[in-house]
Protein backbone atom coordinates (compact mmCIF):
# COMPACT_ATOMS: atom_id res chain seq x y z
CA UNK A 1 0.00 0.00 0.00
CA UNK A 2 1.58 3.47 -0.94
CA UNK A 3 1.09 6.04 1.31
CA UNK A 4 2.03 9.88 2.14
CA UNK A 5 3.58 11.13 5.18
CA UNK A 6 2.76 14.94 6.23
CA UNK A 7 5.03 16.92 8.82
CA UNK A 8 4.38 19.52 10.25
CA UNK A 9 6.37 22.82 8.92
CA UNK A 10 7.35 25.81 10.94
CA UNK A 11 9.54 28.39 10.71
CA UNK A 12 13.18 28.02 12.93
CA UNK A 13 12.97 28.94 16.33
CA UNK A 14 9.15 28.90 16.44
CA UNK A 15 8.88 24.94 17.39
CA UNK A 16 5.94 23.93 18.97
CA UNK A 17 5.01 21.12 21.80
CA UNK A 18 4.09 17.72 20.78
CA UNK A 19 0.72 18.63 22.27
CA UNK A 20 0.45 21.69 20.02
CA UNK A 21 1.15 19.81 17.02
CA UNK A 22 -0.82 16.71 17.89
CA UNK A 23 -3.92 19.30 18.00
CA UNK A 24 -2.86 20.87 15.21
CA UNK A 25 -2.55 17.87 12.82
CA UNK A 26 -6.29 16.94 14.27
CA UNK A 27 -7.93 20.25 13.27
CA UNK A 28 -6.56 19.47 9.91
CA UNK A 29 -7.74 16.12 9.60
CA UNK A 30 -11.13 17.05 11.60
CA UNK A 31 -11.24 20.04 8.99
CA UNK A 32 -10.90 17.42 5.83
CA UNK A 33 -13.50 15.09 7.19
CA UNK A 34 -16.16 16.89 9.05
CA UNK A 35 -16.30 20.27 6.23
CA UNK A 36 -14.33 20.15 3.33
CA UNK A 37 -15.97 16.62 2.30
CA UNK A 38 -19.65 18.30 2.98
CA UNK A 39 -18.38 20.33 0.49
CA UNK A 40 -16.95 17.93 -1.87
CA UNK A 41 -18.51 15.00 -1.62
CA UNK A 42 -17.11 11.11 -0.04
CA UNK A 43 -15.14 10.13 -2.93
CA UNK A 44 -13.03 13.29 -3.80
CA UNK A 45 -11.38 14.05 0.14
CA UNK A 46 -9.14 12.14 1.63
CA UNK A 47 -8.53 13.73 5.22
CA UNK A 48 -6.02 10.96 6.59
CA UNK A 49 -5.35 9.86 9.93
CA UNK A 50 -2.84 10.95 12.56
CA UNK A 51 0.37 8.19 13.50
CA UNK A 52 3.18 8.08 15.71
CA UNK A 53 6.20 7.24 14.19
CA UNK A 54 9.65 6.56 16.26
CA UNK A 55 11.78 9.53 16.63
CA UNK A 56 14.69 8.40 15.28
CA UNK A 57 13.29 6.84 12.69
CA UNK A 58 11.86 10.54 11.62
CA UNK A 59 15.33 12.27 11.67
CA UNK A 60 16.69 9.72 9.52
CA UNK A 61 13.86 10.38 7.33
CA UNK A 62 14.86 14.15 7.45
CA UNK A 63 18.23 13.72 6.84
CA UNK A 64 17.21 11.89 3.78
CA UNK A 65 14.68 14.08 2.22
CA UNK A 66 16.16 17.33 2.92
CA UNK A 67 18.30 17.89 0.12
CA UNK A 68 15.17 16.62 -2.13
CA UNK A 69 12.85 20.13 -0.71
CA UNK A 70 12.57 22.66 -3.16
CA UNK A 71 14.76 25.80 -2.26
CA UNK A 72 11.19 28.11 -1.73
CA UNK A 73 10.07 25.60 1.22
CA UNK A 74 13.57 25.71 2.96
CA UNK A 75 12.70 28.32 4.91
CA UNK A 76 10.78 26.08 6.88
CA UNK A 77 12.05 23.31 9.67
CA UNK A 78 10.32 19.84 9.60
CA UNK A 79 9.08 18.39 12.70
CA UNK A 80 11.25 16.07 14.01
CA UNK A 81 10.59 16.38 17.79
CA UNK A 82 7.02 15.19 18.20
CA UNK A 83 6.53 12.01 15.96
CA UNK A 84 3.53 12.74 14.89
CA UNK A 85 2.54 12.95 11.00
CA UNK A 86 -0.38 12.61 8.91
CA UNK A 87 -0.76 9.32 6.96
CA UNK A 88 -2.31 10.11 3.77
CA UNK A 89 -2.89 7.91 0.50
CA UNK A 90 -0.63 9.21 -2.61
CA UNK A 91 -3.24 10.77 -4.87
CA UNK A 92 -0.88 9.83 -8.04
CA UNK A 93 -2.84 6.97 -7.83
CA UNK A 94 -5.94 5.12 -8.28
CA UNK A 95 -8.36 5.84 -5.35
CA UNK A 96 -11.28 4.65 -6.15
CA UNK A 97 -10.64 0.81 -6.10
CA UNK A 98 -7.86 -2.24 -5.72
CA UNK A 99 -6.05 -2.14 -9.16
CA UNK A 100 -3.37 -4.00 -9.95
CA UNK A 101 -0.19 -1.90 -8.82
CA UNK A 102 2.30 -2.66 -11.94
CA UNK A 103 -0.34 -1.29 -14.20
CA UNK A 104 1.62 2.29 -15.52
CA UNK A 105 -0.05 5.34 -13.97
CA UNK A 106 -0.26 8.61 -14.75
CA UNK A 107 -1.31 11.81 -12.87
CA UNK A 108 -2.38 15.56 -13.45
CA UNK A 109 -2.35 17.73 -10.52
CA UNK A 110 -4.03 21.00 -11.33
CA UNK A 111 -4.24 23.94 -9.37
CA UNK A 112 -7.24 26.08 -10.80
CA UNK A 113 -7.22 28.70 -8.93
CA UNK A 114 -10.96 31.36 -8.54
CA UNK A 115 -13.14 30.77 -11.08
CA UNK A 116 -15.51 33.72 -10.81
CA UNK A 117 -15.28 37.24 -11.02
CA UNK A 118 -16.35 39.27 -8.35
CA UNK A 119 -20.20 40.46 -8.10
CA UNK A 120 -20.34 41.81 -4.55
CA UNK A 121 -21.41 45.61 -4.07
CA UNK A 122 -18.83 46.25 -1.84
CA UNK A 123 -16.10 45.85 -5.25
CA UNK A 124 -14.77 49.59 -5.23
CA UNK A 125 -12.86 49.46 -8.88
CA UNK A 126 -15.15 48.36 -11.87
CA UNK A 127 -11.65 46.64 -12.77
CA UNK A 128 -12.52 43.39 -10.61
CA UNK A 129 -15.92 42.96 -12.28
CA UNK A 130 -14.41 42.55 -15.57
CA UNK A 131 -10.99 41.13 -15.27
CA UNK A 132 -10.33 38.11 -12.74
CA UNK A 133 -7.87 38.24 -9.88
CA UNK A 134 -5.92 35.35 -11.65
CA UNK A 135 -4.93 37.20 -14.32
CA UNK A 136 -4.42 40.55 -12.85
CA UNK A 137 -2.18 38.85 -10.20
CA UNK A 138 0.10 37.20 -13.02
CA UNK A 139 1.71 41.01 -14.27
CA UNK A 140 2.25 41.52 -10.20
CA UNK A 141 4.33 38.47 -10.25
CA UNK A 142 6.21 39.04 -12.93
CA UNK A 143 7.10 42.12 -12.27
CA UNK A 144 7.86 41.18 -9.00
CA UNK A 145 10.38 38.29 -10.59
CA UNK A 146 8.33 35.11 -9.53
CA UNK A 147 7.76 34.52 -13.34
CA UNK A 148 9.72 35.27 -16.50
CA UNK A 149 6.08 36.00 -18.79
CA UNK A 150 2.37 35.89 -17.79
CA UNK A 151 0.64 32.72 -18.41
CA UNK A 152 -2.40 33.15 -20.72
CA UNK A 153 -4.26 30.59 -18.95
CA UNK A 154 -7.36 31.71 -17.31
CA UNK A 155 -9.46 30.24 -14.41
CA UNK A 156 -12.62 31.38 -15.58
CA UNK A 157 -12.34 29.43 -19.04
CA UNK A 158 -11.89 26.33 -17.33
CA UNK A 159 -14.65 26.67 -15.10
CA UNK A 160 -16.55 27.52 -17.79
CA UNK A 161 -17.86 23.64 -18.77
CA UNK A 162 -17.30 24.70 -22.63
CA UNK A 163 -15.14 22.18 -24.32
CA UNK A 164 -13.74 25.16 -26.61
CA UNK A 165 -12.54 27.30 -23.34
CA UNK A 166 -11.47 24.55 -21.22
CA UNK A 167 -9.09 22.77 -23.90
CA UNK A 168 -7.72 26.52 -24.34
CA UNK A 169 -7.19 26.48 -20.68
CA UNK A 170 -5.34 23.52 -20.48
CA UNK A 171 -3.42 24.14 -23.31
CA UNK A 172 -2.17 27.28 -21.73
CA UNK A 173 -1.24 25.49 -18.32
CA UNK A 174 0.95 23.05 -20.51
CA UNK A 175 2.78 25.89 -22.14
CA UNK A 176 3.18 27.76 -18.95
CA UNK A 177 3.00 25.44 -15.80
CA UNK A 178 4.07 27.54 -13.56
CA UNK A 179 3.11 25.94 -10.34
CA UNK A 180 -0.35 25.48 -11.26
CA UNK A 181 -0.06 22.13 -13.11
CA UNK A 182 2.42 19.32 -12.71
CA UNK A 183 2.36 15.78 -14.38
CA UNK A 184 3.82 12.88 -12.62
CA UNK A 185 3.93 9.65 -14.07
CA UNK A 186 4.10 5.94 -11.24
CA UNK A 187 4.17 8.99 -8.77
CA UNK A 188 7.31 10.55 -10.20
CA UNK A 189 6.94 14.57 -12.08
CA UNK A 190 7.98 14.22 -15.27
CA UNK A 191 6.67 17.95 -16.37
CA UNK A 192 6.23 21.38 -14.16
CA UNK A 193 8.15 23.86 -12.37
CA UNK A 194 10.23 22.24 -9.75
CA UNK A 195 10.63 25.43 -8.23
CA UNK A 196 9.99 29.00 -8.59
CA UNK A 197 12.41 29.23 -11.66
CA UNK A 198 11.32 29.66 -15.55
CA UNK A 199 9.67 27.00 -17.38
CA UNK A 200 10.40 26.28 -20.50
CA UNK A 201 7.80 23.82 -21.76
CA UNK A 202 9.34 20.82 -23.50
CA UNK A 203 6.24 19.26 -25.25
CA UNK A 204 8.40 16.54 -26.84
CA UNK A 205 9.79 14.77 -24.10
CA UNK A 206 6.26 15.07 -22.57
CA UNK A 207 5.30 13.21 -25.63
CA UNK A 208 7.90 10.41 -25.19
CA UNK A 209 6.38 9.78 -22.04
CA UNK A 210 3.44 9.99 -22.94
CA UNK A 211 3.47 8.21 -26.02
CA UNK A 212 2.94 4.45 -24.72
CA UNK A 213 -0.28 5.85 -22.78
CA UNK A 214 -1.71 7.29 -25.94
CA UNK A 215 -0.80 5.04 -28.37
CA UNK A 216 0.05 1.58 -26.96
CA UNK A 217 0.96 -0.01 -30.22
CA UNK A 218 3.35 2.59 -30.97
CA UNK A 219 1.29 2.73 -34.57
CA UNK A 220 2.56 6.92 -34.59
CA UNK A 221 6.04 8.05 -36.41
CA UNK A 222 7.53 10.79 -34.03
CA UNK A 223 8.09 14.35 -34.93
CA UNK A 224 5.86 17.57 -34.48
CA UNK A 225 2.56 16.08 -35.67
CA UNK A 226 2.82 13.50 -33.09
CA UNK A 227 3.67 15.27 -30.19
CA UNK A 228 0.83 17.45 -30.88
CA UNK A 229 -1.50 14.60 -31.23
CA UNK A 230 -0.65 13.42 -27.95
CA UNK A 231 -0.66 16.77 -26.74
CA UNK A 232 -4.46 17.23 -27.72
CA UNK A 233 -5.27 13.66 -26.45
CA UNK A 234 -4.09 14.12 -23.37
CA UNK A 235 -6.15 17.68 -22.83
CA UNK A 236 -9.19 15.77 -24.26
CA UNK A 237 -8.70 13.07 -21.41
CA UNK A 238 -8.57 15.92 -18.77
CA UNK A 239 -11.11 17.58 -19.56
CA UNK A 240 -13.62 14.63 -19.87
CA UNK A 241 -12.32 13.76 -16.66
CA UNK A 242 -13.10 16.65 -14.98
CA UNK A 243 -16.72 17.22 -16.44
CA UNK A 244 -17.10 13.53 -15.18
CA UNK A 245 -18.73 12.68 -11.68
CA UNK A 246 -17.22 9.65 -9.71
CA UNK A 247 -19.13 10.74 -6.65
CA UNK A 248 -22.67 9.63 -6.10
CA UNK A 249 -23.90 11.72 -2.78
CA UNK A 250 -24.74 14.79 -3.00
CA UNK A 251 -22.01 17.36 -1.46
CA UNK A 252 -23.72 18.01 1.70
CA UNK A 253 -27.00 20.31 2.05
CA UNK A 254 -25.42 23.31 0.71
CA UNK A 255 -27.80 25.56 -0.78
CA UNK A 256 -25.85 27.02 -3.75
CA UNK A 257 -24.89 30.35 -4.76
CA UNK A 258 -25.72 31.41 -7.91
CA UNK A 259 -23.36 31.35 -10.67
CA UNK A 260 -25.04 33.70 -13.23
CA UNK A 261 -24.25 36.17 -10.25
CA UNK A 262 -21.13 37.05 -12.15
CA UNK A 263 -20.16 37.49 -15.34
CA UNK A 264 -18.67 34.31 -17.13
CA UNK A 265 -15.52 35.29 -18.87
CA UNK A 266 -12.71 37.89 -17.95
CA UNK A 267 -11.96 40.55 -20.39
CA UNK A 268 -8.15 39.98 -19.84
CA UNK A 269 -8.51 36.02 -21.60
CA UNK A 270 -6.70 35.62 -24.21
CA UNK A 271 -9.43 33.40 -25.67
CA UNK A 272 -11.81 36.38 -25.16
CA UNK A 273 -9.40 38.19 -26.72
CA UNK A 274 -8.73 35.87 -29.54
CA UNK A 275 -12.55 35.74 -30.25
CA UNK A 276 -13.01 39.66 -29.72
CA UNK A 277 -10.50 40.25 -32.99
CA UNK A 278 -11.82 37.30 -34.82
CA UNK A 279 -15.19 39.29 -34.87
CA UNK A 280 -16.85 36.62 -33.18
CA UNK A 281 -18.55 37.62 -30.14
CA UNK A 282 -19.31 34.79 -27.90
CA UNK A 283 -18.40 31.31 -27.18
CA UNK A 284 -21.03 29.30 -26.33
CA UNK A 285 -21.30 28.41 -22.39
CA UNK A 286 -22.21 24.97 -21.63
CA UNK A 287 -21.77 25.29 -17.90
CA UNK A 288 -20.13 22.49 -15.66
CA UNK A 289 -22.07 19.44 -14.62
CA UNK A 290 -23.41 19.48 -11.39
CA UNK A 291 -21.53 16.29 -9.84
CA UNK A 292 -18.61 17.12 -11.30
CA UNK A 293 -15.39 18.43 -8.76
CA UNK A 294 -15.42 21.28 -10.83
CA UNK A 295 -18.56 22.43 -10.02
CA UNK A 296 -18.42 21.47 -6.39
CA UNK A 297 -15.00 23.72 -6.06
CA UNK A 298 -16.33 26.79 -7.82
CA UNK A 299 -19.57 26.53 -5.28
CA UNK A 300 -17.23 26.06 -1.90
CA UNK A 301 -15.25 29.12 -3.91
CA UNK A 302 -18.44 31.53 -4.49
CA UNK A 303 -18.89 31.64 -0.58
CA UNK A 304 -16.77 34.91 -0.61
CA UNK A 305 -19.85 36.52 -1.49
CA UNK A 306 -18.72 40.18 -0.31
CA UNK A 307 -15.53 39.64 -1.56
CA UNK A 308 -11.83 40.80 0.44
CA UNK A 309 -13.78 44.76 0.71
CA UNK A 310 -16.85 43.76 1.69
CA UNK A 311 -15.30 41.11 4.08
CA UNK A 312 -12.48 43.20 5.97
CA UNK A 313 -14.49 45.67 8.00
CA UNK A 314 -16.71 42.77 9.45
CA UNK A 315 -13.06 40.74 9.96
CA UNK A 316 -12.21 44.31 12.28
CA UNK A 317 -15.68 43.76 13.57
CA UNK A 318 -14.81 40.02 15.31
CA UNK A 319 -11.16 41.91 15.99
CA UNK A 320 -12.34 44.45 18.40
CA UNK A 321 -14.98 41.99 19.80
CA UNK A 322 -11.91 39.58 20.70
CA UNK A 323 -9.73 42.40 21.78
CA UNK A 324 -12.64 43.27 24.60
CA UNK A 325 -13.08 39.49 24.97
CA UNK A 326 -10.38 37.65 24.15
CA UNK A 327 -11.34 34.23 26.36
CA UNK A 328 -14.77 33.80 23.37
CA UNK A 329 -12.06 32.89 20.93
CA UNK A 330 -12.62 29.08 21.75
CA UNK A 331 -15.92 29.55 21.79
CA UNK A 332 -16.39 31.24 18.61
CA UNK A 333 -14.28 28.69 16.96
CA UNK A 334 -12.11 30.78 14.80
CA UNK A 335 -9.37 27.78 15.87
CA UNK A 336 -11.50 25.08 15.41
CA UNK A 337 -12.81 22.31 16.64
CA UNK A 338 -13.55 21.51 13.19
CA UNK A 339 -16.82 19.92 13.57
CA UNK A 340 -20.53 19.27 12.80
CA UNK A 341 -21.46 22.32 14.72
CA UNK A 342 -18.69 24.48 12.65
CA UNK A 343 -19.80 23.13 9.29
CA UNK A 344 -24.01 24.02 9.87
CA UNK A 345 -22.85 28.12 10.77
CA UNK A 346 -21.42 28.21 7.00
CA UNK A 347 -24.91 27.07 5.73
CA UNK A 348 -25.98 30.80 6.48
CA UNK A 349 -26.00 32.77 3.17
CA UNK A 350 -27.51 35.84 4.21
CA UNK A 351 -25.68 38.76 3.34
CA UNK A 352 -27.96 41.30 5.20
CA UNK A 353 -25.56 42.78 7.65
CA UNK A 354 -27.48 42.72 11.12
CA UNK A 355 -24.14 44.40 12.48
CA UNK A 356 -23.72 41.60 15.13
CA UNK A 357 -20.59 39.76 15.92
CA UNK A 358 -22.38 36.22 14.86
CA UNK A 359 -22.49 37.70 11.81
CA UNK A 360 -19.31 39.06 11.11
CA UNK A 361 -17.71 35.91 11.94
CA UNK A 362 -20.19 33.42 9.98
CA UNK A 363 -19.08 35.52 6.62
CA UNK A 364 -15.19 35.37 7.92
CA UNK A 365 -15.12 32.00 7.94
CA UNK A 366 -17.23 31.61 5.00
CA UNK A 367 -14.06 33.42 3.66
CA UNK A 368 -11.75 31.10 4.55
CA UNK A 369 -13.15 28.34 2.97
CA UNK A 370 -13.64 30.31 0.06
CA UNK A 371 -9.76 30.79 -0.02
CA UNK A 372 -9.35 27.13 1.08
CA UNK A 373 -11.13 26.22 -2.10
CA UNK A 374 -9.53 29.13 -4.20
CA UNK A 375 -6.21 27.39 -3.60
CA UNK A 376 -6.91 23.37 -3.79
CA UNK A 377 -5.25 21.39 -5.73
CA UNK A 378 -7.20 18.39 -8.37
CA UNK A 379 -5.13 15.34 -9.01
CA UNK A 380 -6.25 13.50 -11.77
CA UNK A 381 -4.95 9.35 -11.76
CA UNK A 382 -5.08 7.73 -15.32
CA UNK A 383 -4.45 4.26 -15.44
CA UNK A 384 -4.68 2.38 -19.09
CA UNK A 385 -7.88 -0.45 -18.75
CA UNK A 386 -8.29 -3.26 -21.81
CA UNK A 387 -11.93 -3.50 -22.65
CA UNK A 388 -12.90 -6.79 -20.83
CA UNK A 389 -11.98 -5.11 -17.80
CA UNK A 390 -13.66 -2.21 -17.83
CA UNK A 391 -16.85 -2.28 -15.62
CA UNK A 392 -19.68 -0.14 -14.62
CA UNK A 393 -18.07 0.28 -11.28
CA UNK A 394 -14.96 1.73 -13.07
CA UNK A 395 -15.19 5.34 -14.23
CA UNK A 396 -13.53 5.14 -18.02
CA UNK A 397 -12.76 7.63 -20.18
CA UNK A 398 -11.45 7.37 -24.06
CA UNK A 399 -9.57 8.57 -26.41
CA UNK A 400 -9.04 7.31 -30.27
CA UNK A 401 -6.13 4.48 -29.82
CA UNK A 402 -6.78 3.80 -25.71
CA UNK A 403 -9.16 3.89 -22.82
CA UNK A 404 -8.57 4.92 -19.13
CA UNK A 405 -9.85 4.09 -16.01
CA UNK A 406 -9.62 7.00 -13.95
CA UNK A 407 -10.10 8.64 -10.01
CA UNK A 408 -10.13 12.38 -9.43
CA UNK A 409 -9.19 13.92 -6.22
CA UNK A 410 -9.14 17.08 -4.37
CA UNK A 411 -5.72 17.92 -2.47
CA UNK A 412 -4.39 21.12 0.00
CA UNK A 413 -7.65 21.77 2.01
CA UNK A 414 -6.28 23.08 5.18
CA UNK A 415 -8.19 26.01 6.12
CA UNK A 416 -6.87 29.05 5.42
CA UNK A 417 -5.35 30.90 8.64
CA UNK A 418 -7.76 33.74 10.44
CA UNK A 419 -4.78 35.83 10.97
CA UNK A 420 -4.11 35.74 7.17
CA UNK A 421 -6.76 38.33 6.40
CA UNK A 422 -5.52 41.58 6.97
CA UNK A 423 -2.34 40.00 4.30
CA UNK A 424 -5.11 39.37 1.63
CA UNK A 425 -7.06 42.94 1.96
CA UNK A 426 -3.69 44.52 1.02
CA UNK A 427 -2.33 42.34 -1.50
CA UNK A 428 -5.85 42.70 -3.53
CA UNK A 429 -4.97 46.19 -3.26
CA UNK A 430 -1.47 45.69 -4.17
CA UNK A 431 -2.44 43.42 -7.35
CA UNK A 432 -5.64 45.98 -8.56
CA UNK A 433 -3.39 49.02 -8.43
CA UNK A 434 -0.38 47.85 -10.22
CA UNK A 435 -3.05 46.14 -12.71
CA UNK A 436 -4.58 49.50 -13.58
CA UNK A 437 -1.27 51.55 -13.41
CA UNK A 438 0.71 48.88 -15.17
CA UNK A 439 -1.49 47.16 -17.76
CA UNK A 440 -4.85 48.56 -18.34
CA UNK A 441 -3.39 52.23 -18.53
CA UNK A 442 -1.12 50.98 -21.95
CA UNK A 443 -2.88 47.50 -22.71
CA UNK A 444 -6.03 48.48 -24.85
CA UNK A 445 -8.14 51.07 -25.65
CA UNK A 446 -8.37 48.88 -29.29
CA UNK A 447 -9.21 46.22 -26.72
CA UNK A 448 -11.95 48.47 -24.66
CA UNK A 449 -13.42 49.92 -28.42
CA UNK A 450 -13.88 46.05 -29.21
CA UNK A 451 -15.66 44.95 -26.07
CA UNK A 452 -18.10 48.59 -26.70
CA UNK A 453 -18.77 47.32 -30.19
CA UNK A 454 -19.62 44.32 -28.83
CA UNK A 455 -21.60 45.27 -25.29
CA UNK A 456 -25.18 43.82 -26.62
CA UNK A 457 -23.51 40.65 -27.25
CA UNK A 458 -20.89 39.16 -24.97
CA UNK A 459 -20.94 35.96 -23.85
CA UNK A 460 -24.62 34.69 -22.38
CA UNK A 461 -24.64 33.75 -18.52
CA UNK A 462 -26.24 30.81 -18.31
CA UNK A 463 -27.89 28.71 -15.49
CA UNK A 464 -26.50 25.46 -14.23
Amino acid sequence: RCVVLRFLKSPPNQNKTSEEILHHLQNIVDFGKHVMKQFFGENYVHHGEIIQLPLDFVRQLCLKIQPERPESRCDKDMDTLSGYAMCLPNLTRLQTYRFVEHRPILCIEIKPKCGFIPFSSHVSQEIKHKVCRYCMHQHLKVANGKWKRPSKYCPLDLFSGNKQRMHFALKSLLQEAQNNLKIFKNGELIYGCKDDQDCVSDWNELACHLKPFFFPSNGLVSGPHCTRTIVKELIHVITMTLLSSTDACRAGDMKTVPISQGRSYCEASAFTKELLRNGKHKSESSGLPRGCLLYKTLQAQMLDMLDIEGLYPLYSRVEQYLEEFPEERSTLQIDGPYNEAFYEKLLDLSTEDDGTVAFALTKVQQYRIAMTAKDCSIMIALSPCLQDECSEQRPVVLTSKSRFTFSVSVLDLDLKPYESIPHQFKLDGKIVNYYLKNVQAKDDPVMSSLFKENEDCTLVLHKV
